[in-house]
């Protein structure tokens, strides 16, 4: 800065002195002798000024050198001041961390002193506890009388009595949820098919009565000597009880189709009013061609009701003859269409083959057409039967396990059994006789007779419902639950029943005071 104004100084005075010059030149050229001293002499003045300026601006320079110095001396201190703060500062937040870490450790040591110290308290108290067992053991054996060993086995037992109470619970209430989800579906899926198969049903008998004209014709159907009645009987193998009932006939016999043939063949007859041996003769043969027509219809009708297709000629006259066959006064017919369907409409809830189940439901008593004429059960007689008419393994299997003889092997034949308890355990659907009604309700007496705790047992609504009184003092609540688990299980092992039987167990509890 200060150099610049030294040269800036120069050049002016060398321009002042060659303006001095040239101006004084131009007077002596001029030859003007008397201005060439102004003209020096404003010379010497514009150098002067000139000198004057440039002193003034290196006075000005210098003090704006040295504000410019003073300016960075200041913010050079000032900088060094607060980097200093700054290290103190920090030397301070150390100076108290080594003093927080020195604390700290102190605290551990303090605190590893504690531990060990309580440790040393824990090992003496553990020692001292093992004592007060050690007597309070021996103390409670000379109290009790009963040594460790004994002890233990009444914990166990008690703890034994708990875990069966627990268990009993937990069956009842496992038995509830299974009970009512279970029961819930199938409700619905029984009831509705059930709902949706309603068919008719007749009475088991062992007669058919033939309603006359006028008590004259009686003499007429037995004859001169009885020869009319004689040939009747002998074409038909079927008794006629002529008895002093007004205006009827009663034809006696245990096959339904003869007993149909003569009841056809005696109401043409009566209505054709030549009765003689030959002509019974004839009307016979007419009547067995027109029961045999109508079995067929009747094989067909069935086929047509259960939309069953392809089946061979032969079981469809067999399924024809059911119509004449009676199971517990259950019609065997009706029965097997009754199965047929609720098979049908099971399966279609679950997901499988519809017309397999209407199939296997429609066969799976077929062999109660023949039964009466060979030897062997229904069930051996429809499997030979079945295998003989080429059906398939499905019907086969659920023809011969729909009793539980043998296992299912295919969910269709699960379903034919489910349908054929539904169809038998409906109300009204058979009738049992006296003697297998009443044993069937002394044998389910005496099962649940037989279990320990039991005092008495009654069975209700027609064997459906056995109620069980229990002695308080043997059974518990608890009990109750395992004792009728396990008296269903008896039941189910031991007897053979439609439907389900409900176990009932009542246990009274009775207090009693006296007023003096």
């Amino acid at each position: 800065m200060q150099l610049a104004l030294i040269i800036a100084g120069v050049i002016l005075l060398v321009v002042a002195s060659f303006a001095a010059y040239k101006i004084g030149y131009n007077a002596r050229s001029k030859a003007d002798e008397g201005k060439i001293g102004n003209a020096e002499q404003k010379a010497r003045e514009i150098i002067d000024d000139a000198l004057k300026t440039a002193e003034t601006k290196k006075r000005e320079s210098l003090l704006e050198i040295k504000e410019e110095s003073i300016r960075t001396k200041n913010e050079l201190e000032k900088e060094t001041k607060e980097r200093r703060a700054e290290l103190s500062r920090n030397e301070r937040r150390l100076q108290q961390k080594e003093e927080n870490v020195d604390k700290k450790l102190e605290t551990l040591e303090r605190r590893e002193q504690s531990l060990a110290s309580k440790e040393e308290s824990l090992a003496k108290k553990k020692e001292e506890v093992n004592k007060l067992n050690e007597q309070r053991l021996q103390e409670l054996e000379r109290i009790s009388g009963l040594t460790s060993e004994q002890a233990k086995e009444y914990l166990l037992k008690v703890v034994e009595e708990e875990v069966k109470h627990e268990t009993a619970l937990r069956i009842k209430e496992m038995d509830m949820r299974l009970k009512e989800e279970a029961g819930k579906k199938a409700r619905e899926y029984v009831v509705g098919a059930i709902q949706r198969c309603a068919v008719d049903h007749v009475a088991e008998s062992t007669i058919s009565v033939v309603q006359l004209p006028s008590d004259e014709m009686k003499g007429r159907i037995i004859g001169r000597e009885g020869r009319n009645i004689r040939t009747l009987e002998t074409m038909t193998g079927i008794d006629l009880i002529v008895d002093d009932t007004p205006e009827a006939v009663v034809l006696s016999g245990f096959d339904p189709i003869r007993r149909e043939v003569a009841r056809i063949a005696l109401e043409k007859l009566i209505v054709d009013g030549r009765i003689h041996p030959s002509r019974i003769e004839e009307m016979v043969e007419k009547a067995e061609k027109e029961v045999e027509n109508g079995i067929r219809e009747a094989g067909e009708a069935a086929l047509l009701e259960t939309g069953v297709h392809g089946v061979h000629p032969e079981l469809v006259r067999l399924l024809g003859r059911m119509k004449f066959r009676t199971s517990y006064g259950q019609n065997a017919l009706k029965h097997s269409i009754e199965v047929s369907l609720l098979a049908a409409l099971l399966a279609q809830e679950i997901g499988v083959d519809v017309r397999m189940a209407k199939r296997a439901g429609l066969l799976h008593d077929i062999g109660k057409a023949v039964d009466h004429e060979q030897e062997g059960t229904h069930i051996q007689l429809g499997v030979e039967l079945c295998k003989k008419y080429k059906e398939s393994a499905i019907v086969i299997n659920s023809v011969e396990s729909h009793h539980g003889d043998v296992e299912p092997q295919s969910l269709i034949a699960c379903l034919v059994q489910a349908a054929d308890a539904i169809s038998a355990a409906r109300p009204g659907a058979r009738r049992e006789t006296l003697e297998t009604y009443t044993n069937r309700l002394q044998q389910l007496e005496d099962i649940t007779n037989g279990f320990k705790g039991v005092e008495k047992s009654f069975a209700i609504q027609a064997g459906r419902e056995i109620r069980v009184m229990v002695v308080p003092e043997q059974v518990n609540d608890s009990d109750m639950v395992l004792l009728a688990r396990d008296i269903s299980k008896q039941i189910e092992a031991e007897l053979e029943y439609p439907g389900q039987i409900k176990v009932s167990l009542i246990r009274e509890s009775r207090v009693t005071d006296y007023a003096k």
